[in-house]
């Protein structure tokens, strides 16, 4: 294991505050917290302190994606059924581009699209329904498109594909992940591939190419697949990777997330366990014989956040920096030791 030091934090005042996401933006990063903040840092003067700091009102806030990476854009959502679409190059006083949504069931999932100027949104269950509920950002009245019987629980994973921002992931405490072209309307021919994994925790999109098929899934439970979604896929329906638990598989007690590597070149595992102290962030590679994770190249990161959970990491290959948040209301900047 090739094992990075901690170079740099920074601690959010108060206690009990979790730092939930990392969002890589050209102007730095932003982070939420549980705090109902959204913060900019510039990753180099992480111990100074957030650059900007913009309180959100979304009651609680449940999640956050990057709408611009160039522009530094970003969208937020909560409890209260609204996203917040924040240009973080601006004042806090004046970085809430749009407002959208509201009179809907709390929110708890979002993707973004620049390319199709799009927005979804997953809800939680309510009245006997949970449903996908989809905005064009240039004339954001009302949603562009409502799909409300792909799934039968909490919607909690939404992704669109990164060179077809048509067709949108989604993942469901129902168990079922879901790939739908948002081109079309009726439900029944809207979806294009549907997954049985489990409670979903974490889903995406595998691979740079444009045609690019492959998708994740994490449970709850800590489970771990892959899965194709073309139509030509012999075993419709199997995973072509199956991990099953990575608990034991690697030694850890939780997997946080599943970050893409740039130019399409597989993803990076994080897991943790808190009772070692320990992060791993471990190469989900392609080969000859399909996908695995590359267990020789683990770069570990020692203390980690103590007991406590990693929520969220990302890290930066050319500069060899690596950044994770914690329940422990910390952000910290890992790089190689002397």
């Amino acid at each position: 294991m090739y094992q990075l030091v901690n170079a740099d934090g920074y601690k959010y005042p108060g206690r009990d505050t979790y730092v939930l996401d990392i969002l890589p933006v050209a102007t730095g990063f932003a982070t939420t917290a549980s705090d109902q903040t959204l913060n900019l840092f510039d990753p180099l003067r992480l111990s100074q302190g957030p650059i900007k700091t913009i309180r959100t009102d979304h009651g609680n806030l449940t999640a956050a994606k990057v709408y611009s990476t160039g522009d530094s854009v970003v969208c937020t959502t909560g409890e209260n059924g609204t996203i917040s679409v924040w240009d973080l190059r601006l004042d806090p006083s004046t970085a809430r581009a749009m407002q959208i949504g509201g009179n809907l069931p709390g929110l708890l999932s979002l993707a973004c699209s620049d390319a199709t100027n799009t927005v979804a949104a997953g809800t939680e269950l309510a009245n006997h329904q949970a449903s996908i509920i989809i905005w064009d950002l240039r004339s954001p009245a009302a949603p562009r498109m409502q799909y409300n019987e792909g799934h039968s629980d909490d919607i909690t994973e939404l992704a669109f594909h990164p060179q077809t921002p048509t067709h949108l992931l989604s993942g469901s405490t129902d168990g079922l992940l879901n790939l739908t072209n948002t081109l079309i309307g009726d439900e029944d021919d809207a979806v294009q591939a549907t997954f049985n994994h489990g409670s979903v925790h974490r889903a995406g999109f595998l691979g740079g190419a444009t045609g690019a098929t492959e998708v994740f899934a994490a449970s709850h439970d800590e489970k771990f697949a892959v899965y194709d979604t073309a139509d030509e896929t012999p075993l419709r329906g199997a995973a072509t990777l199956d991990l099953g638990d990575v608990r034991p598989l690697l030694g850890c007690q939780y997997l946080a997330d599943v970050v893409g590597k740039a130019g399409g070149m597989g993803a990076v595992v994080g897991v943790g366990a808190q009772d070692q102290e320990m992060f791993q962030l471990i190469h989900l590679s392609k080969g000859a014989g399909g996908w695995g994770l590359d267990r020789d190249t683990v770069v570990g990161l020692p203390g980690a956040h103590g007991s406590e959970l990693v929520r969220s990491f990302c890290f930066y290959d050319e500069q060899q920096l690596v950044f994770t948040a914690g329940e422990d209301g910390c952000v910290k900047a890992w790089r190689p030791g002397n």
